[in-house]
């Protein structure tokens, strides 16, 4: 085992796991928002809405991230949809921000399908009750939602959600493919310059370990005060 390599290439880890984090931020907050529109159309009365929302989680859920991924992005340049350059943000990744954004878009989308269900399991495990007291007291159907559903279903799953970052941080490895300088680009960029197959993957697969564990504790401390409050 030879780790000397990293006294010239640990800069490349760094850079990485910065990239890493922001892509999956990024596609994690996409996914939120994505994911809570999504449940909201899964319980709502419109049957197109639901079957709507039920395809998109269904076919999402259904097919590798992969093929996603060379869809977005593969499919953005066929149909001509590029975005704009940012200097800032360029700067600050320190690769192209339109391959960069077909990762966020990858990522968003598929974690919106599981975001979905998990706040479609939260909003529905709150008391039937809640809806009628709303209504009760003059709140439409989308006040009641937003003011008192949705408040209490985030804080019931607001665990689920942070476990569904740290499953973003992990999966994110895959956009490497399309090369955006993530962790894992870096670790192979590594590879293939010190001629050495396992050793930088071992010092990738720890930053990766770095960057989850601190999150796994600190949902789960957020878990426990939650119980106790309860």
């Amino acid at each position: 085992m030879d780790f000397s390599f990293l006294s010239r290439y640990w800069t490349f880890y760094l850079t990485g796991a910065k990239n890493t984090l922001l892509l999956a931020l990024f596609a994690v907050v996409l996914g939120t928002c994505l994911g809570l529109i999504i449940a909201i159309a899964r319980i709502s009365k419109n049957r197109l809405l639901r079957i709507v929302g039920t395809a998109y989680v269904e076919f999402i859920r259904g097919t590798p991230l992969l093929v996603q991924l060379f869809i977005i992005y593969y499919g953005l340049q066929a149909i001509g949809i590029r975005f704009p350059d940012i200097p800032v943000m360029s700067a600050l990744l320190g690769i192209n921000f339109s391959d960069f954004m077909s990762g966020v878009i990858t990522m968003g989308i598929n974690s919106a399908a599981y975001v979905c269900e998990i706040f479609r399991s939260g909003i529905q495990s709150i008391d039937k009750g809640q809806m009628e007291a709303g209504r009760s007291l003059g709140l439409n159907y989308r006040q009641t939602m937003a003011h008192i559903i949705i408040p209490q279903a985030v804080r019931n799953v607001l665990p689920a959600l942070g476990n569904e970052f740290v499953v973003v941080i992990k999966e994110s490895s895959i956009v490497s493919i399309i090369g955006i300088a993530d962790l894992m680009y870096r670790a192979n960029t590594v590879r293939g310059n010190t001629f050495q197959p396992f050793e930088p993957l071992l010092v990738a697969a720890l930053v990766y370990f770095v960057l989850t564990f601190p999150l796994s504790k600190l949902l789960a401390h957020i878990e426990r005060r939650m119980r106790t409050h309860d």
